[in-house]
């Protein structure tokens, strides 16, 4: 039998303490030498990246303002004026079809002056009666002739006599003839009447009637607001002689209203 072969423990002997090396007094590198181009690898770490958001900058909007109660009053009454208007327009479409309203028509039949004569003084005094023909050619709508008319005859833009309509209630298809008084008095009347001898010598004097009144319009059995017309005629007479027939060349007369 082989002998069992022994271990035996080896003691290890221990290293031997190195003395520390002595600081250097001079540097590592020396003067005039170049450095190396990554430096001392312990001082001279790369900074970590700066992390940039991925976000869009954009600028801060001010905050909205809130709607005021102004705004929205506002709002509803442009929206109520435009819808009034609309059923304004609607129902004068509807009374333009039902009732087909048309203006009343105008004439000058006659005219007889009882005063034209100077005065002392050169003022002018005139009295004029002119019969005007008022027709209402409208089935169902009437007419109300209020107070407060005007109607003056003017010659070349002097104004002869003035009087008023009198107040009447004309109805429907109805023709009225009425007879108005009108009296004036013009001062510095000279050359007026020079004017009028030269007109008359040719036979043809321009007058110019102008006619205000306020009117009522009765749609069926309803009335409405006052309404004003406006009446213009122009005519040409042969003479404007002081109880004389004078007779009426031609005559134009123009209606308009408003409110």
């Amino acid at each position: 039998m082989a002998d069992q072969q022994k271990i035996h423990p080896v003691s290890v002997p221990e290293p031997a303490q190195v003395a520390p090396l002595p600081k250097p007094t001079a540097p590592l590198v020396p003067r005039g030498s170049s450095r190396s181009e990554n430096g001392d690898p312990e001082r001279q770490q790369p900074a970590p990246p700066l992390k940039r958001s991925l976000t869009p900058y954009s600028p801060l909007k001010p905050p909205k303002k809130k709607r005021g109660c102004c705004v929205r009053c506002l709002c509803w009454s442009c929206c109520l004026f435009f819808l009034l208007i609309v059923l304004i327009g609607i129902a004068a479409a509807v009374v333009y079809l039902v009732f087909q309203p048309k203006l009343p028509k105008y004439s000058v039949d006659s005219m007889r002056i009882t005063q034209f004569n100077l005065n002392t003084d050169t003022s002018l005094s005139a009295t004029f009666n002119v019969n005007i023909t008022a027709r209402n050619p409208n089935k169902r709508i009437g007419i109300y002739y209020e107070n407060g008319s005007h109607l003056s005859v003017w010659y070349k833009g002097t104004n002869l006599c003035e009087g008023k309509l009198p107040k009447f209630y004309q109805g429907h298809r109805n023709t009225t003839q009425l007879n108005v008084h009108l009296t004036g008095q013009t001062q510095n009347a000279t050359n007026l009447l020079q004017l009028l001898s030269n007109d008359q010598q040719q036979g043809k004097i321009p007058l110019n009637i102008r006619v205000k009144v306020p009117v009522r319009i009765k749609l069926g059995k309803l009335k409405l607001m006052k309404w004003k017309f406006l009446l213009k005629c122009s005519l040409n007479v042969d003479n404007l002689s002081q109880d004389n027939v004078i007779r009426i060349r031609d005559n134009k007369c123009k209606v308009r209203f408003r409110f």
